[in-house]
């Protein structure tokens, strides 16, 4: 082993604390996802449930002659890319707290 490699090991205490290493960050940013889950669950379980017990209904066109089953459908896949958007600006207003708070 190198005496360089070895150096970067020796002090790990010393290294500058990364953002992911801060137990309130990471607390901050799961509270947010798990809030976002259950929105999109919900979202999620409407669907299911429309499967499930009124399955005529989600034959029926609503959108263009689309039925509702697709335009649901598409809507899940858009809405999970919202949320995850949304997930990443309250991640990154999170991070930025966080480091102002540090600096201080």
């Amino acid at each position: 082993m190198s005496t360089a490699s070895r150096d970067k090991s020796a002090t790990p205490s010393t290294a500058p604390l990364h953002l992911d290493d801060r137990p309130e960050l990471s607390a901050a940013n799961a509270r947010v996802g798990l809030v976002l889950f259950f929105v999109y669950l919900a979202a999620y379980a409407g669907f299911m449930g429309l499967a499930t017990f009124a399955p005529q209904a989600m034959g029926m066109p609503v959108l263009r002659g689309v039925n509702l089953a697709i335009t649901y459908g598409m809507a899940l896949i858009a809405g999970a890319l919202v949320i995850a958007a949304i997930y990443m600006g309250f991640c990154g207003r999170n991070a930025k707290l966080a480091t102002r708070e540090a600096g201080r």
